[in-house]
């Protein structure tokens, strides 16, 4: 029997892939959106343009925020699974609109299973949680399912009120609920203002000649960066257990910042030489001596996270889940659809163009 899912946050990076990753084992897969007047769907079209749309894809205009919509739209669509990605998730932002975060991020979380509770019979739910739980006490790293938690920002508290919610009601009203406590996962489909796609967005446009120079903030902050792609099978695996659990996904490592741009600059050729320290750091191009990298400490959060590491032994373990792309992987993938998007050609095509450059330059010197 054909089985049906709902995806809040269908629009987003985990949305599209996950909505892919349905659609291929044969779901029938429904998603929300909210009106915009601009369209919001880019990360979708390749499918709303399919076989798929409205045979097997679908899409419902809605707001998490808003209880009433939730309840008809479970009533109607009866899903067998329900995925609940969407937020206000980028972290900085939560500091400047920690009001809405808590109601999109938080409070959206319960009116979402209050309507599965009362409309949406066996239905299985997933609740997207986040390392942001985590990093107020450093010393706990690699963090895991058993490490207490001490979120330091208004994001972090309001996933913090979605996780126990969603357990609460696993335990008070026997519901199959299950949080994914996903360490930071990227994509060439990442929002724009998050850190990872700042940096590869950048590098393209200073390589296109559209941008002078990267700027970022806290260049020590150590992150467990993965592959969103294979982070969604994890979410699946998570509803087809006997039992209901949280899970930690993750890929058992950790980067500087620093090192995202260092293996960023690397996937063009180019090796950057660091002088000075905290906001005084700057990044060079080792050959040619331009500055390409420098710290604004307007980018700095109020409360940093300095140290997040997942362990996902568990899941690994029970779901025999595992990723794919490595730390390496994960750049070179990003890098390359940047560079073809805003330089026109691949990573290897700038690199072989800027290595002809620069050995022209050693010739013309030396005349």
């Amino acid at each position: 029997m054909q089985k049906i899912a709902l995806i809040t946050g269908i629009t987003g990076q985990d949305g599209s892939y996950l909505a892919e990753f349905l659609l291929e084992k044969g779901y029938e897969v429904h998603g929300l959106v909210r009106r915009h007047s601009i369209s919001n769907t880019a990360r979708i079209d390749h499918i709303l343009n399919s076989e798929y749309n409205k045979v097997k894809f679908f899409l419902h205009y809605a707001d998490t925020t808003d209880s009433s919509n939730l309840m008809r739209l479970i009533a109607e669509i009866r899903p067998d699974e329900v995925y609940n990605l969407a937020a206000q998730s980028h972290v900085g932002v939560s500091f400047e609109v920690p009001e809405y975060t808590a109601e999109a991020t938080g409070v959206s979380t319960l009116k979402l299973l209050e309507a599965i509770r009362v409309n949406g019979g066996n239905c299985r739910y997933y609740q997207a949680s986040t390392s942001e739980l985590f990093g107020g006490i450093p010393e706990t790293a690699p963090q895991s399912e058993k490490t207490p938690f001490y979120p330091k920002s208004p994001y972090g508290a309001a996933k913090l009120y979605s996780y126990w919610i969603t357990v609460n009601y696993r335990e008070s009203y026997n519901m199959f609920a299950c949080n994914g406590i996903l360490f930071n996962h990227e994509s060439p489909r990442r929002g724009e203002n998050f850190v990872t796609r700042k940096i590869t967005l950048a590098i393209a446009n200073i390589m296109a000649g559209k941008q002078e120079k990267l700027s970022l903030g806290n260049m020590n902050a150590k992150r467990d960066w993965g592959f969103a792609g294979d982070y969604v099978k994890g979410m699946w695996m998570m509803l087809q257990q006997d039992k209901p659990d949280d899970f930690v996904l993750a890929t058992n490592e950790t980067h500087t910042v620093r090192e995202f741009v260092e293996e960023s600059f690397e996937q063009l050729g180019i090796t950057i030489r660091w002088e000075g320290t905290g906001v005084d750091e700057k990044g060079y191009d080792t050959a040619t001596g331009r500055l390409l990298v420098d710290v604004n400490p307007e980018f700095y959060r109020p409360a940093e996270v300095e140290f997040l590491w997942g362990d996902c032994t568990k899941a690994e373990k029970t779901l025999g889940w595992k990723r794919d792309v490595d730390f390496k992987g994960l750049v070179a993938m990003m890098m390359d659809a940047d560079m073809k998007e805003i330089a026109g050609m691949s990573c290897e095509e700038y690199k072989n163009r800027y290595f002809s450059l620069y050995v022209d330059y050693l010739l013309l010197t030396r005349i």
